[in-house]
């Protein structure tokens, strides 16, 4: 702390003015520091945006495919299921005609066979 008793007048105004000089120049505005990239920082947050809309809709569209080739699978294993019982009927009814031929051909040789006894 300065001494303040042997100080004059003159030297407590000076201190007081310098004290308040400085105050201001705490208030004073200063120059600002201006970004170099403002006026391109639009244009970046495009490109950004672009880019991550871009992405979303890749993911997108392949989420759709693999969504289309899951029922385009399922599909065709139905239709393969479908097919083999429909193999399977067919089997099951040349089967049973050719059985019911053979008892057919049975019954008239049959007859035959009696007609002929007789």
């Amino acid at each position: 702390m300065r001494d303040l008793k042997g100080s004059g007048l003159t030297d407590r105004l000076a201190a007081a003015a310098e004290a308040k000089a400085g105050l201001l120049a705490k208030l004073k505005p200063r120059p600002t520091v201006t970004d170099p990239l403002f006026a391109d920082r639009p244009a970046m947050e495009a490109e950004r945006l672009k880019a991550v809309r871009e992405a979303r809709a890749a993911q997108k569209a392949e989420a759709q495919q693999a969504a289309a080739d899951r029922v385009a699978a399922d599909q065709a294993a139905a239709a393969a299921l479908e097919e083999a019982a429909l193999a399977e009927k067919r089997g099951v009814r040349k089967e049973r005609k050719q059985l019911s031929k053979a008892e057919a051909k049975a019954k008239r040789d049959a007859r035959y066979a009696a007609r002929k006894a007789r």
